[in-house]
């Protein structure tokens, strides 16, 4: 296992965190259903590799009322029956967001549209924000080699 190079940054610039922490807190006052987000954080954790990130929202998709089948299975969520419709749109533009570089047309119409289709607009901003803290937290995590469990 890697040892982790230096602490969080933004645990070095609280008023960073503090910033982060403001936006969760909105997000999670948007209405979204928490599962979901949760879901939505994990899966992004998932493809950047952010060990403490997947290890925090497994357990707090878990807390949020998702099965321990979703859980075990989010990264395959395509090749699955545990993920509501809602579920499956959400995910997919985690992905599509999370991977912004692999194609010419970062996020699709069709994803876009399924999303569009089952969340209204201040419900996609939240999952939109929620994604972008999410990816936020795995890029200092991931290059400064955070270890899970140990915040």
């Amino acid at each position: 296992m890697p040892t982790e190079r230096m602490p969080n940054p933004a645990m070095l610039i609280p008023e960073a965190m503090e910033a982060l922490m403001a936006v969760n807190r909105a997000v999670a006052g948007a209405g979204l259903d928490s599962k979901l987000l949760a879901l939505s954080h994990l899966r992004a954790s998932q493809i950047n590799g952010c060990g403490p990130c997947v290890a925090g929202g497994a357990g707090q998709a878990r807390r949020n009322g998702a099965t321990t089948e979703q859980v075990d299975a989010v990264a395959a969520w395509r090749e699955t029956p545990w993920f509501s419709d809602e579920e499956r749109a959400a995910l997919a533009l985690t992905e599509a967001v999370t991977r912004l570089a692999d194609r010419a047309d970062p996020v699709p119409d069709q994803v876009w549209d399924q999303a569009a289709k089952h969340f209204d607009q201040k419900e996609l901003a939240a999952l939109l924000l929620n994604i972008a803290v999410t990816n936020t937290f795995n890029r200092l995590n991931a290059p400064t080699r955070q270890q899970a469990g140990a915040w």
